[in-house]
């Protein structure tokens, strides 16, 4: 399943056009937020944006620090999403299927902070490009098919059946508390 996560980002993000060297695109957003609520006992914690936007999230065990949060601190969210695309030349051996557990760096200063990151690599077998739609059918190494609409029309331009595509994809977001 998370392998399906790498094969939509490919084709969720809109990527500049496909050559014979590694393609990276890159998005980043920047949450800024104010804890208006904290539940100890059920371990959520109700955020509010500068837009008046609120959103309650379950907090888990993994965030060793959370008694130190308190209402009114403001937590900014760093997210980052990358996606490096190759084309394989027929015969070139593609690189391992990976999918790695998520790692994690805590902040040891005043404040509770910490960086997440996982990456994901697979390759995909282009079976059919859907101009019209426009959308794409894939075949994973794992032999499941699953087809995607695709936001970039011309991005199917630079692709044709049979073509083998490894993608990796980076994601990761940096909590920080002030």
């Amino acid at each position: 399943m998370k392998r399906s996560l790498a094969v939509v980002a490919l084709f969720a993000l809109p990527v500049v056009a496909l050559a014979t060297d590694p393609i990276t695109k890159t998005e980043k957003v920047t949450i800024k937020t104010t804890i208006e609520a904290i539940d100890h006992e059920h371990r959520t914690v109700t955020f509010m944006d500068k837009e008046g936007n609120f959103d309650t999230v379950w907090v888990g065990p993994e965030v060793q620090r959370f008694n130190e949060l308190k209402v009114g601190d403001k937590v900014t969210f760093r997210y980052t999403a990358s996606v490096v695309l190759k084309v394989r030349k027929p015969g070139e051996p593609a690189s391992a299927v990976s999918s790695e557990q998520p790692a994690i760096v805590r902040e040891t200063g005043a404040k509770p902070g910490a960086t997440i990151t996982q990456q994901e690599t697979a390759t995909v077998l282009i079976k059919a490009i859907d101009p019209k739609g426009p959308g794409v059918t894939v075949k994973t190494e794992d032999g499941h098919t699953m087809s995607f609409l695709v936001e970039d029309k011309g991005l199917l331009k630079k692709f044709k059946p049979g073509d083998r595509v490894e993608i990796t994809y980076t994601d990761a977001v940096m909590i920080s508390v002030e």
